[in-house]
C-alpha cells in the first residue's frame, strides 16, 4: 500500500523542516540562494565543499541540518525534460530513501508554475520508491508511511502520480517474483486477484482450447511445459467510453526461458524469470486506468507461458501452423517471444480494436542497440510514431522510434513455409522480429515496444530499482494523446 499523501500550501517552516526528520528540497535555477529554511546550514556545506550555488542543478547537496533531520537540497532547470526531472529527483531522493524513513517531508519553492512542475515529479518519485518490491529476505526493509508536501496544494490531490505509481509497483513486482512464485497458473490466478481488485472482467485460452482452436504457434512454445498451465488471457476493463472501439494491450508473459533446445548459457538465462515483463507492464497500465477511471475501454491481451527444454519442447526445423494459418519454419527456439505473440495479436486483432500496442522483453538486438537505458519502438504510421513520441516526452520513459522496411522480409523468407521464425545470422534481429510480428495483426493500427529499458542498473528515471516497470506511464501518455 503506498503512504499516505497530505499536502500544505504553506512553505515548510524551520520548525516542519527541523521536526521532520527526512526533507527533499527543490528550487529552482539560480545564482543566488533565498533565504529559506536550512539555507544557512546549506551554504556551510557549499563553502566548504568550494561549490558555487548553481551546481545543485547538477548533483544535489546532502546536509545534516542542526536538530537532526537529513536534508538534501536540489535546483531543477525551467526547461529540463521530463527524464532530466526525474533523475534528478530520484538521484536526491536515493539519500533520504536509504535510510528507510517512515514519514519523509517535500518541499517546494518558486513561482507557482514552477512549484506545480516540482511537486509533480517529487510526489510521483517518492511515492513510486515507497514500498520495497517481494523479497524473501529475513528483514525486510521499513515501508515509508507518510508523505507530507509543503509549498503547493493540487486540485487533484494528484491522483495521477498515486494511480501511476500503484500501477508501476504492480509491474515491478510480478517482474522480480522468481520462476518458482509465479509459474504461469500462478500468474492465471494472480490475474483472477487483481480482476476482483479493479473491477476486470477476464476470459481464459487455456493451453488445450488453444490447440483446438489452432494456435500452433504458441503451443509450439508451451508444449514443452510438463505443467501444461500456459493460455492466453483476456482481461477488458470498460471505462465509461461510450460505443468507442477498445484500445487492446499485448504482452509478452514467458514466465522463465531456458531457450528450449538451443538452450542459454547461464549467463544469459540469469534474470530470465523477468521475461514476463510485457505482461506485467499490460496490467499496470489497466491498473492505473482503473484507479483513475478513465474514459476509454481497454482490451489487455497477455501470453503466459514458459519456454523449457524437454522431450516435448519444439525443436528447430518444425514447421508449425499459427493460428491465422500463417506456416512458420523454426529455426531458433530462443526465439519464442514471437511466436507466442504471434497467436496473441491474432486474438486481439480479431476483436477489432483501435489500436494495438505490444510490449515483450524481445530481442537482445535492441539492448545492443539502446542499452538499458530506453527502449525500441515501430509504428505502422507517421502519425502512430509522432504519438509514440509525444507519450515518450510527456512520460519521461524515452523511447527511438525504428524503421521496418519490407526488404528486410527476404531475410525471413523459406523454402518449406510461408515464413522463417528469425534469421540465424541474428542481424538486426529487432527489425526482423518486428517484420514477422506484422504478419498477425493485419491492418490494425499497430505500436511495438522492444522493452530493452525494462531493467536498469541503478535505477531509471524516477525508479530506484533495477526493473523499473518501463512503459506503464508511456502507456497512459499514449492513452491521454489519443483521447485528445
Amino acid at each position: 500500500m503506498l503512504p499516505k499523501l497530505a499536502e500544505n500550501k504553506q512553505e515548510i517552516t524551520a520548525k516542519s523542516l527541523e521536526d521532520a526528520g527526512h526533507a527533499l528540497v527543490l528550487l529552482p535555477v539560480s545564482k543566488t540562494l533565498p533565504e529559506l529554511p536550512g539555507s544557512a546550514e546549506l551554504k556551510a556545506v557549499m563553502k566548504r565543499r568550494e561549490l558555487k550555488i548553481d551546481a545543485l542543478a547538477k548533483s544535489p547537496v546532502v546536509v545534516q541540518l542542526t536538530g537532526g533531520t537529513l536534508a538534501v537540497f536540489a535546483m531543477l532547470k525551467a526547461d529540463a525534460s521530463t527524464f532530466e526531472t526525474h533523475e534528478l529527483v530520484r538521484k536526491a531522493l536515493a539519500h533520504l530513501m536509504a535510510e528507510h524513513p517512515k514519514s519523509l517531508a517535500l518541499a517546494v519553492f518558486g513561482e507557482e508554475a514552477f512549484k506545480a512542475r516540482a511537486a509533480e515529479a517529487a510526489v510521483y518519485t517518492a511515492l513510486v520508491n515507497a514500498v520495497p518490491l517481494p523479497s524473501r529476505k529475513s528483514k525486510t526493509d521499513t515501508v515509508l508511511k507518510r508523505v507530507q508536501l509543503f509549498g503547493y496544494k493540487s486540485a487533484s490531490g494528484f491522483a495521477r502520480a498515486q494511480a501511476l505509481a500503484e500501477g508501476n509497483l504492480l509491474t515491478r513486482s510480478l517482474t522480480v517474483q522468481g520462476p518458482d512464485e509465479l509459474t504461469p497458473g500462478v500468474y492465471r490466478k494472480r490475474i483472477k486477484t487483481l480482476a476482483k481488485q479493479y473491477g476486470w472482467t477476464v476470459e481464459e485460452y487455456s493451453f488445450d482450447k488453444l490447440k483446438k482452436m489452432g494456435a500452433g504457434a504458441f503451443c509450439a512454445v508451451a508444449q514443452g511445459s510438463p505443467a501444461r498451465d500456459a493460455a492466453i488471457v483476456r482481461i477488458s476493463y470498460k471505462g465509461k467510453a461510450g460505443k468507442a472501439r477498445p484500445v487492446a494491450f499485448v504482452g509478452k508473459g514467458i514466465c522463465f526461458d531456458t531457450g528450449g533446445h538451443n538452450l542459454k548459457p547461464a549467463k544469459y538465462m540469469q534474470g530470465m524469470h523477468e521475461d514476463m515483463n510485457g505482461s506485467a507492464v499490460v496490467l499496470g497500465i489497466l491498473a492505473t486506468a482503473s484507479k483513475l477511471k478513465l474514459p476509454v475501454a481497454l482490451d489487455g491481451w497477455v501470453a503466459l507461458a514458459e519456454n523449457h527444454i524437454s522431450p516435448q519442447a519444439y525443436r528447430q526445423n518444425e514447421v508449425v501452423a499459427a493460428l491465422n494459418g500463417t506456416t512458420i519454419e523454426v529455426v531458433h527456439t530462443d526465439a519464442e517471444g514471437r511466436m507466442v505473440l504471434a497467436d496473441t495479436l491474432t486474438l486481439a486483432a480479431r476483436a477489432k480494436p483501435a489500436l494495438i500496442a505490444d510490449f515483450a522483453t524481445l530481442t537482445g538486438s535492441m539492448h545492443y542497440a539502446l542499452g538499458s537505458r530506453m527502449s525500441g519502438v515501430f509504428a505502422t504510421s507517421s502519425a502512430l510514431a509522432h504519438s509514440a513520441s509525444r507519450a515518450a516526452t510527456v512520460s519521461g520513459e524515452r523511447i527511438v522510434v525504428f524503421p521496418y522496411p519490407e526488404d528486410y522480409d527476404s531475410s525471413l523468407d523459406s523454402t518449406v513455409a510461408d515464413v522463417k521464425q528469425c534469421s540465424m545470422e541474428g542481424e538486426a534481429d529487432h527489425i526482423l522480429a518486428t517484420r514477422f510480428l506484422s504478419r498477425f495483426v493485419g491492418d490494425t493500427p499497430w505500436l511495438h515496444m522492444d522493452l530493452s529499458g525494462h531493467s536498469c542498473k541503478g535505477g531509471l528515471g524516477a525508479v530506484m530499482s533495477d526493473a523499473n516497470g518501463f512503459g506503464v506511464a508511456w502507456g497512459l501518455a499514449l492513452l491521454d494523446g489519443l483521447q485528445a
